[in-house]
């Protein structure tokens, strides 16, 4: 158990589960917040890494940031555009930026499969002689998703945020509200495409490298850690959902960390991290169904002690 769990092992578990985080925190926004299944996810996440690579190669690695979330925020605009102007459903609307989104990828890369920021300075970098050689990467990636976290708890708190809140839980009486949900619902869209955009930017600095097939996946990643989280946390106040998804994000990565120190076949990830998900996505109908049992029992117990009285 200690060789599974080792310092190296548990640091890089948390430092991807921090950054990954940021995906986790874009589909909760879309997902539990908007009620919105975006599947663009994959690709912007690409986007994100591309353009903040592009950026990083030019001798900028903190603007890669801002520029990786304005990429977002674009496909985040034409995302909520299908859906709003032209009545395309969030599902096919995801599917068609998705499948644009691989071609633009690949521009931005100057149409090649991959690009290497080995001989670039990252935003981990500037850290490194700050706080040391072990802690720095996992403490700039706590760092921003604190902020990160605290902006989006505050943004989601004001009355644009409760506008938003709202357009998920009832279409409806927005409408009846004098709010447009087309325009809280474009809001939304671009907010967590840029976060996305901005897991993307910070995972192509970490790993030193951008793939056009980076992004593959990870909104099965992101929704095994928003689900993690949901099912550990429970509801409650946004803080604490927000710190919830998280902590989930974290969990998935040590499950996965653990899988490859068990030797688990590198082709064999995709189906655990389907199990992962499976599991997480049962997990609260199963608890459900455990305490249904056990209540039955009690009653059952309760009526034999009555009729044998």
């Amino acid at each position: 158990m200690g060789s599974l769990l080792s310092l190296p092992v548990i640091t890089s578990a948390l430092e991807l589960g921090f950054i990954y985080a940021l995906v986790a925190l874009a589909l909760f926004l879309s997902y539990s917040i908007l009620n919105i299944a975006d599947l663009s996810t994959d690709s912007c996440f690409t986007l994100g890494c591309a353009v903040g690579a592009q950026v990083a190669i030019m001798g900028h690695p903190v603007l890669a940031l801002p520029a990786a979330m304005l990429a977002g925020v674009c496909s985040g605009f034409v995302m909520a555009t299908l859906q709003t102007k032209l009545g395309v459903e969030s599902i096919l609307a995801g599917i068609i930026v998705n499948t644009g989104l691989y071609t633009v990828n690949l521009a931005v890369m100057g149409f090649s499969s991959n690009l290497s920021l080995f001989k670039c300075e990252t935003i981990f970098g500037y850290f490194k002689e700050i706080f040391g050689a072990t802690w720095y990467k996992l403490i700039v990636a706590i760092l921003i998703v604190v902020m990160v976290g605290l902006v989006l708890t505050w943004f989601l708190g004001t009355r644009l945020g409760l506008s938003i809140r709202a357009t998920g839980d009832n279409d409806d009486m927005v409408k009846a509200s004098s709010i447009n949900p087309g325009f809280t619902t474009t809001v939304g869209l671009c907010v967590s495409s840029a976060l996305t955009a901005l897991s993307g930017c910070l995972i192509g600095q970490y790993q030193k490298t951008c793939d056009i097939n980076l992004g593959t996946g990870m909104v099965t990643i992101a929704l095994a850690s928003l689900i993690i989280g949901e099912t550990l946390i429970g509801k409650g106040g946004m803080l604490r959902r927000i710190a919830g998804v998280v902590l989930g994000s974290c969990l998935y990565r040590f499950a996965i960390a653990v899988a490859l120190r068990l030797r688990v076949p590198a082709e064999c990830l995709k189906l655990v991290s389907a199990v992962i998900v499976a599991i997480a996505i049962a997990s609260p109908h199963i608890k459900k169904q455990i305490a249904f049992q056990k209540r039955k029992r009690a009653a059952l117990s309760a009526r034999k002690g009555a009729g044998s009285c």
